[in-house]
């Protein structure tokens, strides 16, 4: 809509200007830079990737799994879920009922299981603190930009072909701020937030799934504890699905 607004009355050539591209890009980048180490932006870009085309897992999808290892678990014995550690992808859950499997206390699976959730909330807020201080340093780089478009516009006023340039770099690195700030970078960070709490409760659902299991819950005990993690209308969907 931004460009369609903008093509209704001009030439979409006429917002383009290096200088302010420039000071806006150069000046947000090379701040953040400044901020955090070269391998943390660098790292960063990975996860902005997965957090904008990775389809999140649904919660819906994993609590039949549970339930059917814990009638499994009920039936053969917690050495029979040894086999899932195999064929699972998700490493967190591979991981949880590998330590089931290996005889360790419930405490201990608790222990060991909430600290990688908490590291991993750690790296992902770091995602998004990378992306929400761009966005705060672009419109700072914006006036930056005007402040120095007005100098060389009031310097030059005995020269009319100055003004222009001046006038265009002024204008321009204002937008430009506004735009990289608000509709790139807070966005992206707002979503990487988004997705990090929706992986955490999909972790904890898991760890509460493994600590059921390993403390030998009935499988419809199983599925009422993990029921509580969905909405009540997401929760008739799964009973309707059975």
């Amino acid at each position: 809509m931004i460009l369609y607004g903008i093509l209704l009355g001009s030439p979409l050539l006429t917002f383009y200007d290096l200088p302010s591209v420039m000071i806006v890009g150069g000046g947000a980048i090379g701040s953040t830079l400044i901020n955090f180490t070269l391998g943390e932006v660098f790292s960063i870009m990975k996860v902005a990737k997965n957090t904008l085309f990775s389809q999140p897992a649904s919660p819906a999808a994993l609590i039949p799994q549970f339930v059917e290892m814990a009638q499994r678990a009920k039936r053969e014995g917690i050495l029979a879920l040894e086999s899932v550690v195999e064929q699972t992808n998700d490493k967190f859950l591979g991981t949880g009922i590998q330590l089931a499997v290996d005889g360790y206390d419930l405490e201990a699976i608790g222990d060991i299981l909430e600290s990688d959730i908490e590291h991993m909330h750690g790296r992902h807020q770091a995602g998004s603190d990378i992306f929400n201080k761009i966005g705060y340093y672009a419109p700072a780089f914006g006036m930056i930009g005007t402040l120095i478009g007005l100098v060389q516009m009031l310097k030059n006023l005995n020269d009319p072909s100055a003004i222009g340039p001046g006038m265009a770099t002024a204008l321009i690195t204002t937008f430009y701020g506004a735009i990289m700030a608000n509709l790139f970078c807070l966005p992206i960070a707002g979503k990487l937030a988004n997705r990090s709490d929706n992986e955490v409760m999909m972790k904890r659902l898991v760890v509460q799934g493994i600590l059921s299991i390993s403390s030998g819950d009935n499988p419809r005990v199983v599925e009422q504890k993990l029921l509580t993690f969905l909405p009540p209308k997401e929760r008739k969907s799964v009973f309707a699905g059975k």
